[in-house]
């Protein structure tokens, strides 16, 4: 299979240098930071929360650890650990950084994967490779019409996540999404060969890589089973969704706590997109249609919805609104689906309806990423469909045109996006000085370490002055990530979204923090083997840190609780 596999690619140069170029350009997202620059280490884009938060969880699954690297002492609960415990294997089988493995390493293997394995299974599917080429084309470049609105409104390129969802060349900044994305291709591919297992396998752990993903795969293979069923009375997919959701269940629920993750709260995306001056920003009409709702005027708020909707689902498509007409296609022809095609069709409904009903709880707009499915499953069937606009021209010269054309309409999305990632200087970064105290800390012995609260107003007056420093950020998992230790308080964006009461330590040490014996009573019943102190916090805290043994002293400061 490998063998042919290359010779395919080999002979075919369109397809070869698609994918290459795919995956260059998804690249640059990542491969910028986690790197030493004169100034220290650079994050570009969310990196610097999101990418750090990683190194800190695997690093802490990398020394054999369940325990949450922020919130020091408690188990580790409701998240999905695919993608973390293979970055932690891959650094204890090689010994190279973490950082090198997530930023540089990782992404390019994921972006080739991506790209080489939606090309197969479409190619096995459909075996037409007109079909797989526009397909991977389309997941590689797809994005959203975000920059066509930001020109009425600016005149310049911009706005690609107007619509909230982001487009496919940013696909690398979530990993667990991405990685998500290489099973679930594998387990389409073992579909079309009939390999039951093998697909049942891949789609069980999703899960554990990407709960979101996870619960749309699973929820699409009950429909596929039904559907299955009903039209021919057969068991396929009843037996790849029965094995994937034993392997689901056995490998998640003892990391999922009681604590409900999702908020019901019906098109908040809707609302928020049409409100948020940030988003389309349409905001007399977003304020009509909430007061229509809540004042039970159906008819109105029906018609505003249903507006909205639409605004938001051609919005985030663009071209990807292409898929439609495939599923139009089976009451045109007046054939029925495969069983593939409800497979994937149930997978881009459920997502949607996902994003539409519910909120994550503490980080509301994080179920978006249901939607992102959604964009993923209809550029497969656009990439088809559009392959079968292309036959259809008579003239070469004409479909030749037409192509250029979805080439043009995609590249001004991939521009605005690499803007924010190709500067030189990047948003955030540590320091050479602050790598140097954190380093110092990790060579010291084990034990729990106490940062500071983050200080929101702080970080906020600092954000015309880039790269700022971690700790003027946004409250990330830094401390933990770059010492190696456990930290009783850090990232609080996580620890929202994992379900943990972290507002009662922020209170507790807040309270700890108003005198010296206080804090001398905290540290001492809360474990704490090091206080951590960032260089502009110093002063700050020196009332109740002059008592204490320091142990380090140089920008940041270090001490140790004997």
């Amino acid at each position: 299979m490998l063998r042919n596999l290359l010779k395919h690619f080999s002979t075919n140069r369109a397809v070869t240098l698609l994918i290459l170029a795919g995956t260059v350009v998804w690249s640059l997202t990542m491969v910028k930071s986690g790197i030493l620059y004169d100034y220290g280490l650079g994050f570009w884009g969310p990196n610097g929360h999101d990418g750090v938060w990683h190194l800190s969880l695997a690093g802490s699954l990398s020394r054999g650890s369940i325990q949450m690297p922020v919130f020091a002492g408690e188990a580790l609960q409701n998240y999905h650990l695919g993608f973390d415990l293979l970055l932690a294997g891959l650094y204890r089988i090689t010994g190279i950084p973490l950082a090198l493995w997530y930023f540089q390493i990782i992404p390019v293997f994921t972006a080739l994967s991506i790209g080489v394995l939606t090309y197969v299974f479409v190619l096995s599917w459909k075996k037409n490779k007109s079909a797989a080429f526009w397909s991977t084309f389309l997941v590689y470049f797809a994005g959203n019409l975000g920059w066509v609105v930001n020109i009425f409104k600016t005149g310049s390129l911009g706005g690609e996540s107007i619509f909230w969802a982001q487009p496919a060349v940013l696909t690398l900044i979530n990993p667990p999404f991405a990685l998500s994305l290489v099973f679930i291709l594998a387990g389409l591919y073992f579909v079309t060969k009939s390999r039951v297992i093998l697909a049942a396998i891949c789609f069980g752990v999703l899960i554990q890589i990407k709960a979101y993903a996870g619960v749309i795969v699973l929820g699409a293979l009950l429909v596929s089973a039904v559907y299955e069923f009903l039209s021919r009375r057969t068991f396929v997919f009843s037996r790849i969704s029965l094995v994937s959701l034993l392997i689901s269940l056995i490998i998640f629920l003892p990391f999922l706590s009681s604590s409900s993750l999702l908020e019901l709260k019906p098109f908040w995306f809707l609302e928020t997109m049409m409100a948020f001056p940030d988003r389309f920003g349409w905001a007399q009409f977003g304020e009509a249609m909430v007061n229509y709702r809540l004042a039970g005027n159906f008819i109105k708020s029906l018609a505003a919805y249903s507006l909205a909707f639409v605004i938001f689902w051609y919005g985030n498509m663009g071209v990807r609104f292409l898929g439609e007409f495939y599923v139009a296609s089976f009451a045109k022809n007046k054939r029925k689906p495969s069983v593939l095609d409800v497979l994937l069709i149930s997978a881009i409904l459920i997502g949607t309806l996902m994003a539409m009903l519910f909120v994550q709880k503490g980080t509301a707009w994080n179920t978006i990423q249901f939607y992102y499915y959604s964009l993923f499953f209809a550029s497969l069937l656009s990439g088809i469909v559009f392959a079968g606009i292309l036959k259809n021209f008579s003239s070469r010269k004409l479909g030749s045109l037409v192509a250029l054309g979805m080439i043009v309409f995609c590249i001004p999305t991939t521009i605005s996006v690499l803007k924010h990632y190709l500067p030189a200087r990047p948003p955030a970064m540590i320091s050479v000085n602050e790598l140097a105290a954190l380093n110092f800390l990790k060579n010291q012995q084990d034990g729990v370490v106490l940062v500071m609260p983050f200080d929101r107003k702080a970080a906020q007056d600092a954000v015309s002055k880039p790269p700022r420093p971690l700790y003027l950020y946004e409250s990330t998992a830094y401390v933990s990530a770059f010492s190696g230790k456990p930290v009783w308080l850090e990232d609080e964006v996580n620890l929202d979204i994992t379900g943990y009461d972290w507002p009662a330590r922020r209170t507790e040490l807040t309270l700890a923090l108003e005198s010296s014996s206080s804090f001398s009573a905290f540290v001492e019943s809360n474990n704490i083997s090091y206080v951590y102190v960032a260089q502009d916090q110093a002063e700050k805290y020196k009332n109740v840190l002059g008592g204490l043994n320091k142990i380090y002293s140089a920008e940041s400061e270090i001490y140790k609780i004997d």
